[in-house]
């Protein structure tokens, strides 16, 4: 378990599938999360079921998913996860969704992201972790470029969001840039 001002990350547990459910049928936390990818939702509640008992059992040495509580009333409210994560090359792919609207821009995604961030880096001493979002999200990029990860590459008009194309932006932190003085203020990881 991870905590930080806001969010504690936990282990996922089963009965949280109800609320991954609920945000893959939301059509707003679809457009989001995924672009509108009709691969993330709408879902059954026996495709979330297959889906979470693979989840349940991953191998955090290679990826895991975990729960974002907000620690003010102790409800659900996201997920992060990493996966792909070698070893030999030191890197790993990251994900964040908050699925609770009213948790929406307020800084709950951007501290739980840097929960993992800072679990990856310090207990698997990685040296590169990587996350995407399409350009029409402009509240991840500037949570993303706020939390110290750099634009690295587009992949032009890959994405399709209600008939108008989105560039796939590809962002990157190496350990130097996270352990870098200028993200320290004060003693606090920024």
């Amino acid at each position: 378990m991870f905590e930080g001002q806001r969010v504690r990350l936990r282990a996922l547990r089963p009965e949280d599938a109800e609320h991954h459910l609920r945000w893959r049928n939301d059509p707003e936390v679809v457009r989001w999360a995924a672009a509108g990818d009709p691969c993330f939702g709408p879902v059954t509640a026996e495709a979330v079921g297959l889906g979470f008992d693979t989840m349940l059992r991953l191998n955090p040495r290679e990826s895991a998913v975990f729960t974002v509580e907000d620690l003010a009333g102790g409800s659900v409210i996201g997920m992060v996860d990493y996966r792909d994560l070698d070893p030999y090359a030191g890197v790993a792919t990251l994900g964040v969704t908050i699925g609770e609207r009213e948790f929406w821009g307020r800084g709950h995604g951007s501290e739980a992201l840097r929960l993992l961030v800072d679990h990856l880096f310090g207990a698997y001493g990685l040296h590169r972790l990587e996350l995407d979002t399409w350009s029409g999200n402009e509240r991840a990029v500037r949570a993303f470029t706020a939390l110290g990860f750099r634009e690295e590459g587009r992949r032009r008009s890959a994405v399709l969001m209600d008939g108008r194309r989105y560039d796939s932006v590809l962002f990157g932190m190496l350990r130097e840039e996270w352990a870098s003085p200028a993200r320290r203020r004060d003693g606090v990881t920024v």
